[in-house]
């Protein structure tokens, strides 16, 4: 992401601040949070309590901690407000929602949803907590726009460990899949129209969310498991690496999906048709990408429009790096995974306000290259 010059740009993040500034019963609050988003994004070292309330001209971490924990503000409101912002100036035609998760790092046992698991972050088991988040792109740009904190049935299975960390009595263990299919499901109600979903295959596989997209006739593109079985044309059920197997070469193309940093995203891929019957104007395929170098092969199932190519199967598979970006810029410039809380408040508030500075650093960066001039301050 290009650099964004805070002091420049600042009155857009009051124009941001301004949206959910009702969403405070109190000033003191309100002005800390504006107070929070300029320290998220000012490039300190580190993006702590201290830090923060040094920044702010506080000789203590409590206003801060404070503001996360305890003071009335509708967090999820502001959620939301965040999510509209980000549509206002991303949404398009090519709006993408992408579904992944990410993993903070942690020690000790008492942080919210805290235990020894899988982290794609490090690419391996640690301690640490693990949430899954709904991304939003288009040509216009990326940003996060929901979040949920992943609760390890080890601790919705304890309800005294639970009200320790002050998660509420009435949260139930769910699956990431399921925390999937309420983040799409809150962006379908609050009439949030994307061309497309996808996700990787940890989410993809799930014929469930997949059946649930399509009787919400969302269009998606979601990688799957290669031993996974689907219903052709021709041959009944067949496993996904096994139909790709037998395609002829001259099926597959070769097509890029976008910039990368060492180059155009180039990959061969190659779909087939599946499913038996298609709704009216609805298609069904599967989907393969091949690595030009290596030979290695990923797999998606897909449904659209009966009309859609290949080429746009493909860049919707391609995009989901969108959100992996959104991670890596929202960790290093908004402080996504700079934390000192271990509530189930305190760590919505703080990642709901380093989303929303995210979103504020990719608009202003929108803008400055298309040339609008930042506004006024007032």
């Amino acid at each position: 992401m290009t650099d964004v010059d805070v002091a420049q740009w600042s009155a857009e993040l009051d124009r941001l601040h301004a949206r959910f500034a009702g969403r405070f019963t109190r000033s003191e609050p309100r002005r800390r949070a504006r107070q929070y988003l300029s320290g998220l994004v000012a490039g300190l070292d580190r993006t702590n309590g201290w830090t923060l309330a040094e920044q702010a001209g506080d000789l203590t971490p409590d206003g801060m901690q404070r503001l996360l924990r305890w003071a009335d503000w509708d967090v999820d409101a502001v959620r939301d407000d965040v999510r509209d912002y980000v549509i206002e100036h991303l949404g398009d035609l090519t709006g993408v929602l992408i579904i992944d998760d990410t993993g903070f790092l942690k020690k000790g046992v008492k942080s919210a949803g805290v235990a020894r698991q899988y982290s794609g972050t490090a690419g391996r088991i640690e301690n640490c907590q693990v949430a899954v988040f709904m991304a939003y792109r288009s040509d216009k740009g990326h940003a996060l726009i929901d979040r949920q904190l992943y609760l390890p049935q080890a601790w919705t299975d304890d309800r005294e460990r639970c009200r320790a960390a002050g998660v509420p009595d009435e949260v139930e263990f769910e699956t990431k899949v399921q925390m999937a299919r309420t983040m799409l499901a809150g962006a379908f109600a609050a009439g949030i129209a994307a061309s497309w979903v996808t996700m990787d295959e940890a989410y993809g596989q799930s014929k469930s969310l997949r059946v649930w997209m399509e009787e919400h006739d969302q269009p998606h593109v979601v990688a799957t498991r290669r031993n996974d079985d689907v219903v052709t044309t021709r041959m009944g059920h067949a496993r996904v690496d096994k139909l790709i197997a037998s395609l002829p070469g001259r099926a597959w193309s070769r097509i890029s999906t976008g910039a990368g940093a060492h180059g155009p995203r180039e990959y061969l891929w190659a779909r087939v048709p599946i499913r038996v019957f298609w709704r009216p104007a609805r298609g069904h395929w599967l989907l393969a990408r091949r690595n030009i170098t290596t030979g290695e092969l990923a797999y998606y199932v897909c449904y659209g429009p009966r009309k859609t190519r290949l080429m746009d199967l493909a860049r919707v598979a391609g995009s989901r790096w969108a959100v992996e970006e959104c991670f890596q810029q929202a960790k290093n410039q908004a402080g996504l995974d700079e934390y000192q809380v271990r509530d189930w408040r305190a760590w919505y508030a703080h990642i709901t306000l380093s989303m929303a500075a995210h979103a504020w650093l990719v608009v202003a960066r929108t803008l400055a290259l298309k040339g609008e001039p930042a506004p006024a301050t007032t």
